[in-house]
C-alpha cells in the first residue's frame, strides 16, 4: 500500500492521499503536533507502508522526525522532480499526482542522514552563521569609524586584534586625544605610532560611541557563542577524530572546515557510486554545454531562460544575435557550420529536444526536466541514468557526459 504527503499551505496545511487496493482517499490535518500524531495514526489505520513527500522548505521535518521512529519506507523527494502539468496546480491534484508516481515506482528519496548528523549539521551550520554575523558587525564597527574620520584599519591589520580592541574600549569611554590612544599599542604596532596617532584623529560623536559599544558587546556574545558550540561540536565529533585528523592533511582544510565536511557529507561513503558523484552532490563539479563543438559558458539566469524559450517554441538570444525557432540557426551561422561539415544530420533538433536528447545522443537540458520528472532522477537516458556531471552510455554507443 502507497500513502502519499503533499505539503500544501506549507505552515498551516497537510493533504495526504493514501491509495490502498480498496480505493483512494484524501484528508486534510493541520501541522501542529497533535495533528501530525493524528495523521500517523489514520497511517497506521490504513496499513501504510510507503510514504512520499516534497521537500519543501524545513516544513517536511516535523512530520519526518514522527515517522522516523515508524516501520513505515518514506521518501522525502525533490520538488523540482515531480512537477505536474502546469497550470494544474491544486494541493488535492499534487498528493494524487506524488501517489500516482509512488505506486510506479518513479520516485527517487532524497538522501536523509540519521539523527545524530543531522543534529550535527545543526550545530556547525548555525556556528557558521554566527561566524558570518561576526564579520558583518565588525564591518558595522569599520562603518562606524569612517563616519567618525578615524581611519584605524588604514594603520592595523585586525580591528578585533588586541591593540584595537583597547583603542576602542578607550574612544568608547570618551578619549579622544591620539597621543594617549596611540600610546595602547602593543607589539609591532609600536613602530607606527606616528600613523596611529594621525589616524585617530577625528570627530566621535555620543551616538556614535553608543553604538560602538553595542556593537563591541555583540562580538563578546559571538565570541562566547561561537566558543560554546565549538566545544559541543568537538564533543559530538570524537568518533570521527581520525577522519578529522586526515582531512586536516589536506591544503586548505583547518578544522573547522574538516568538522564541516563531516557534518554534510559523513563518513559513509556508500551512499556516493564515486568520487565524482560526491563533487556533484556537493555543488563542486561544473556543468558542461557545448553547441557544435563550441563550448558555452552560461549563467543560472540564462540556462532557465533556454528552459522557458524551448518549452515556448523559441531559443533564447545570445549577445547581438536575432530571435531564431528551434531547430533554425541564423544565415551567418547556418553558412559557417555548413562550411566545416558540422550539425549534419540535425534535421529532427526540435524533436530530440522534447524527447530528452541533443543532437550527440546525449540527454538535453531541457529533455533532462521532461525526463527528469517522469523517472524519479535529475537526468535520465533512454538507456541509461546519471546525476549531474557523471558519463552515461549514449544510443550511438558514445560515453558523453551530461550537464
Amino acid at each position: 500500500m502507497n500513502a502519499v504527503v503533499d505539503w500544501t499551505c506549507i505552515k498551516k496545511s497537510i493533504t495526504a492521499c493514501v491509495l490502498t487496493p480498496e480505493g483512494k482517499e484524501i484528508r486534510t490535518f493541520g501541522t501542529m503536533t497533535d495533528d501530525l500524531e493524528e495523521l500517523v495514526e489514520w497511517l497506521k489505520q490504513k496499513q501504510v507502508t510507503h510514504v512520499a513527500m516534497e521537500s519543501t522548505g524545513v516544513y517536511w521535518k516535523p512530520i519526518y522526525n514522527l515517522l522516523e521512529g515508524e516501520p513505515i519506507d518514506v521518501l522525502v523527494v525533490n520538488a523540482q522532480h515531480i512537477k505536474a502539468v502546469p497550470g494544474r496546480k491544486m494541493d488535492v491534484k499534487d498528493a494524487e499526482w506524488i501517489t500516482d508516481l509512488l505506486r510506479h515506482g518513479l520516485l527517487r528519496g532524497s538522501c536523509i542522514p540519521d539523527r545524530t548528523q543531522r543534529e550535527l549539521r545543526e550545530l556547525v551550520r548555525y556556528r557558521r552563521s554566527l561566524i558570518e554575523e561576526r564579520a558583518r558587525e565588525l564591518n558595522r564597527i569599520q562603518k562606524v569609524l569612517e563616519g567618525a574620520n578615524i581611519k584605524l584599519a588604514s594603520v592595523v591589520s585586525d580591528i578585533n586584534g588586541v591593540s584595537a580592541q583597547q583603542i576602542l574600549r578607550a574612544l568608547i569611554e570618551g578619549t579622544d586625544d591620539p597621543a594617549v590612544l596611540a600610546q595602547l599599542a602593543k607589539g609591532r604596532l609600536k613602530q607606527k605610532i606616528g600613523e596611529l596617532r594621525r589616524a585617530l584623529k577625528g570627530i566621535m560623536g555620543p551616538h556614535q560611541r553608543m553604538m560602538l559599544s553595542e556593537q563591541c558587546r555583540h562580538i563578546e556574545y559571538l565570541d562566547e557563542a561561537i566558543a560554546r558550540l565549538s566545544r559541543e561540536i568537538e564533543e559530538r565529533t570524537r568518533p570521527f577524530h581520525e577522519a578529522l585528523e586526515l582531512m586536516e592533511t589536506i591544503p586548505g582544510v583547518g578544522r573547522q572546515s574538516a568538522e564541516q565536511i563531516i557534518a554534510e557529507i559523513g563518513t559513509d561513503m556508500s551512499r556516493f557510486p564515486t568520487a565524482a558523484h560526491v563533487a556533484s552532490w556537493a555543488g563542486m563539479a561544473p556543468g558542461n554545454h557545448e553547441r557544435c563543438g563550441e563550448t558555452v559558458v552560461r549563467s543560472n539566469e540564462e540556462r532557465e531562460q533556454e528552459a522557458e524559450g524551448v518549452s515556448g517554441g523559441m531559443r533564447p538570444r545570445r549577445p547581438n544575435e536575432e530571435h531564431v525557432p528551434i531547430g533554425q540557426v541564423s544565415s551567418d551561422r547556418q553558412t559557417k557550420r555548413s562550411e566545416s561539415g558540422e550539425c549534419r544530420g540535425r534535421e529532427n533538433h526540435l524533436g530530440n529536444h522534447l524527447f530528452g536528447l541533443n543532437a550527440k545522443g546525449t540527454v538535453s537540458r531541457v529533455g533532462s526536466r521532461l525526463l527528469g520528472s517522469a523517472t524519479g532522477g535529475r537526468h535520465r537516458a533512454p538507456n541509461g541514468e546519471t546525476a549531474r556531471g557523471v558519463r552515461v552510455r549514449s544510443e550511438t554507443g558514445e560515453d558523453k557526459c551530461v550537464a
